[in-house]
């Protein structure tokens, strides 16, 4: 039995949510999961259909419509693949959103040039994809302080102390098509003598608080089953030491400084991407 709209109860936060693409659905859902998080009390129940190209996987996916109404999320280039499935949502008194139409007509207009219809383009083999895929390697060989005799080659190189989010960060660029290194400041270690020399990169330090740096070691110890009263490594007083020795040393470098403790892994990486543009740019000042 299919349940209509209006039989969902407005205290019930779940909602079904359809995501159909004639590509790979990765744009719908980070749409869905900014737009979702602008309602707290509310809750998608997610419905993906990708590489949907024939009608005959459209007959399926409106039948998954029909059988659990709710919002539709669409990015489909075919006109009537794209009318089948507005109509459909029509009949049926849902909301169907095709979330790119806003952009592309402003491209258009903007530009004057029509279109490519052209489904999945932007996943084409082509020389970003490669970039990519060099960078992902090129991260992934460089992580942990490894290679520091080729940092020289890398893009950014992000230095903090152990657990502020240095590998999770430069993953994240990596997928941006971004070369990041980068090197773990260990308070008995002296670091690489190649950060200092550094001249191609952009060198980034990352720091967090005190207290919440604390937090996230000693819940790392308990994952690995470590003795806390044997290690000075979650100490509170030990790591407001390495966090003041590094930020001394990321000032006596002259390297820019983000702190890390109310942000995510993505807000780092754009605060780091707009320090790689002002660099270009001329600016670091600006970023």
């Amino acid at each position: 039995m299919s349940v209509t709209p209006s039989a969902i109860s407005r205290s019930n936060t779940w909602f079904h949510v359809h995501l159909v693409s004639d590509s790979t659905g990765e744009t719908l859902s980070t749409l869905l999961k900014a737009t979702a998080a602008r309602f707290e009390r509310a809750q998608p129940l997610e419905h993906v259909a990708s590489l949907v190209r024939s009608h005959v996987q459209l007959d399926k996916v409106l039948a998954r419509i029909e059988n659990s109404p709710g919002l539709v999320m669409y990015t489909i280039v075919d006109p009537g693949m794209r009318r089948r499935l507005e109509v459909k949502c029509a009949e049926l008194q849902i909301p169907a959103i095709s979330v790119l139409d806003p952009l592309l007509n402003a491209f258009a207009e903007y530009l004057g040039l029509e279109q490519t219809l052209r489904a999945g383009r932007q996943y084409e083999l082509d020389e970003e994809y490669f970039q990519r895929i060099s960078a992902i390697d090129y991260t992934l060989a460089h992580d942990d302080g490894q290679l520091t005799w080729d940092l020289e080659t890398a893009d950014v190189v992000l230095v903090g102390v152990s657990r502020t989010s240095k590998t999770p960060t430069c993953m994240y660029l990596a997928h941006r098509g971004v070369k990041a290194a980068n090197v773990p400041l260990v308070p008995t270690t002296p670091p690489p003598e190649e950060l200092e020399k550094l001249r191609q990169p952009l060198v980034v330090g990352l720091t967090a608080s005190p207290q919440r740096l604390s937090q996230i070691r000693r819940t790392r110890l308990t994952n690995l089953a470590a003795d806390q009263d044997a290690s000075t490594y979650s100490d509170e007083d030990e790591v407001r030491s390495e966090i003041t020795a590094a930020k001394r040393y990321f000032v006596k470098n002259g390297w820019p400084v983000i702190d890390v403790t109310r942000r995510s892994v993505e807000e780092t990486a754009a605060k780091i991407l707009t320090l790689m543009s002002a660099r270009r740019a001329g600016d670091i000042s600006k970023a």
